[in-house]
């Protein structure tokens, strides 16, 4: 019999999804992805739309809570969403809800600035859920509308008594079982995005409520971009007093506070009608280039720079400031890249923008010559250092390989060059780097064995980290250089992955090298290319077999495997392991160094400003908060696993 082709592509091939079907079919196209991450934007569509109230002038008050059963409901005392018949004959609420495109933000009436352009975001969300009740306070009428299974009605609009407030309720449930399966809500995480937006329109409080848990915060500032870079730079040693940048342009209204810190990087947030534009986008290229030219300029004037002297560069003028861009843009010139709203491409935001900044900077930098002179005398300090780091690689790469060799002398490397397939693991101490480099696949993964805990560098000067023997051989090993010299293509491995033991010692040496990587490679952590492997803590071996065993991550999973039925009828060995070095090579590349096999977590910024605070927090001098946050985040409670 002829084997069924079952590759046809012809007309019957050619699907069209109805309604929200679309959506469910793939996700990833409108929230970016179906994991935390992902799901977090669904309760950011909702909140944005009560955003969108407050802008236009409606709304004062929002209330977020987490429900027990893991549901979100969302409130604003806005003006509720319209309850009359739509002209498609079914009701708006129906509409708004379950139809893509569709709301109130196209006619540039009803929304002169809208954060939700695409009209698509509570109709997704509610394609998402397992079910989405929306109650709504209009007209002198509550009115209630409930939607299952990814938007299906399984109640029509309904008038279900009277009120004299205003306003909208909405509920949803994600598809915890389809859509985002072993994902939860994390509460620091809608903490840090409340607070932003309360921080972007003054007066505006925002409420988060945990039933969870029972915790809960209110957000309400009067100076609310003022109160952000106070918030941002709390623990931070200032050199400048705070900036307020203001004016209008191509009906683009653009509000931008700034602050200079003895810091290293820079943190720059955008917002666009308070949407976080974390990809950045035009807004951002016009702040970066209006900088540049009004303390550049200032200091040609000032005779800060010497004629021979090029200008400084954006990024040594930009090390240790803090700023925030935020812009209210009209719905005709509002461009998002993407559903996700995470880039502005509004072209004339970046003539707004570097107009308003060259011209008030200017002025300011006159106004505080005193400051202006620490600012430059800080920008020339880092342009010197960048150019000591770029005269280091590039006397590294003019090295004889016996040299390159004694540099990093605990270096050992892959035997093919390959760097879109090459792995370096970093490796505590050099037992556990002995068992590594046993245990490594020699084609493409390379041993860099470093002497215990690495240099804080967050507490040390650069002159001192540069100095640092285990840092010197991290900078020569990746080759991609270090700071703003730092650069993504050269870079010798597709994977950095730090290797510690699983204990608190390999937990501080992993924060001590996301530290430098933070500090000095973050474009490693960005890109994707940084990562932490996970070694287990328990080995199960089973008797009279021939070497079954089992290995566990955490001591949760262990103890849910010891109670299972089925482990009652066998005899076993646990074993738990203290270090890397306690394993055997073949043990170590089963279960930590094997790509088929090991776990590895991806480093990854997910929010900038709560990255920043961690650090600081964790790595800084500040004992006492240091204590709170332990105190807070662990647990120090032993299980019992007997």
């Amino acid at each position: 019999m002829a084997q069924q082709n079952t590759n046809i592509y012809n007309e019957a091939s050619i699907q069209i999804l109805e309604g929200l079907e679309a959506v469910r079919k793939r996700p990833a196209m409108y929230i970016g992805s179906t994991d935390n991450h992902g799901m977090h934007h669904l309760a950011w569509e909702i909140v944005d739309n009560a955003i969108d109230e407050a802008l236009a002038g409606f709304c004062s008050q929002i209330t977020v809570t987490i429900n027990k059963d893991r549901s979100v409901t969302i409130e604003d005392n806005g003006r509720g969403v319209p309850i009359g018949k739509h002209k498609s004959g079914k009701s708006t609420p129906e509409v708004i809800y379950t139809v893509l495109h569709a709301g109130g933000k196209f006619d540039g009436n009803s929304y002169k600035t809208s954060g939700g352009l695409h009209g698509v975001g509570a109709s997704v969300v509610n394609a998402l859920s397992k079910h989405l009740d929306v109650t709504i306070y209009r007209d002198k009428k509550i009115s209630e509308i409930k939607f299952i299974n990814g938007g299906k009605v399984s109640k029509p609009l309904k008038a279900k008594g009277t009120t004299k407030k205003t306003g909208t309720v909405v509920t949803f449930l994600p598809d915890f079982e389809k859509i985002f399966y072993g994902c939860d809500w994390n509460y620091h995480s809608f903490e840090q995005h409340l607070r932003e937006s309360a921080f972007l329109i003054n007066n505006l409080v925002i409420k988060l409520i945990d039933k969870r848990t029972n915790k809960e915060a209110e957000f309400h500032y009067d100076n609310g971009l003022t109160a952000f870079i106070e918030y941002l730079n709390e623990k931070k040693t200032k050199i400048s007093p705070i900036v307020s940048l203001k004016g209008k342009q191509n009906q683009i209204d653009v509000d931008i506070v700034m602050q200079y810190c003895e810091d290293y990087n820079d943190t720059i947030l955008g917002f666009a009608n308070n949407v976080k534009t974390s990809d950045g986008g035009s807004h951002l290229v016009g702040f970066k280039s209006g900088l540049t030219k009004a303390i550049n300029e200032y200091a040609r004037k000032q005779e800060l720079l010497k004629p021979k002297d090029k200008n400084l560069e954006g990024n040594d003028l930009r090390e240790g400031l803090v700023a925030i861009v935020s812009l209210r843009v009209p719905e005709n010139l509002i461009q998002y890249e993407g559903q996700t709203k995470s880039k502005l491409g509004t072209p004339e935001a970046r003539v707004a923008v570097e107009t308003i900044v060259s011209e008030r900077l200017s002025f300011w930098l006159h106004e505080q010559a005193e400051v202006a002179e620490k600012i430059i005398a800080k920008a020339i300090k880092a342009r010197d250092i960048r150019a000591a780091l770029r005269k280091t690689k590039e006397n590294l790469r003019n090295k004889t390989k016996e040299a390159q060799r004694f540099l990093i002398t605990k270096l050992t490397p892959p035997q093919k060059h390959n760097p879109q397939r090459n792995e370096l693991f970093l490796v505590e101490g050099d037992s556990a780097g002995g068992s590594a480099k046993t245990a490594r696949n020699r084609q493409f993964q390379a041993i860099l064995s470093l002497k215990g805990k690495v240099i804080n560098a967050l507490k040390s000067n650069t002159e001192s980290l540069f100095n640092n023997d285990e840092i010197n051989m991290i900078i020569a090993a990746v080759g991609a250089g270090v700071g703003n010299e730092f650069n993504l293509e050269d870079i010798n491995y597709h994977k950095v992955i730090i290797m510690t033991d699983a204990d608190s010692d390999g937990a501080h040496i992993q924060l001590l090298l996301l530290t430098f990587f933070y500090r000095f490679m973050r474009d490693l952590i960005t890109s994707g290319n940084l990562y932490l492997a996970l070694p287990p803590l328990f080995k199960i071996t089973y008797e009279n077999t021939k070497g079954e065993h089992e290995y566990f991550w955490t001591e949760n999973d262990l103890k849910i495997r010891l109670e299972s039925s089925n482990l009652k009828k066998v005899r076993y060995n646990i074993q738990r392991y203290k270090g890397l070095g306690e394993m055997n090579s073949d043990q170590l590349w089963e279960t930590t160094m094997n790509p088929e096999t090991r776990k590895l977590i991806k480093v990854q910024i997910e929010d900038a400003v709560a990255a920043e605070e961690e650090f600081k927090i964790l790595m800084g001098d500040n004992v006492e908060l240091r204590k709170a946050w332990i105190e807070k985040n662990i647990s120090f409670e032993a299980e019992d696993l007997n």
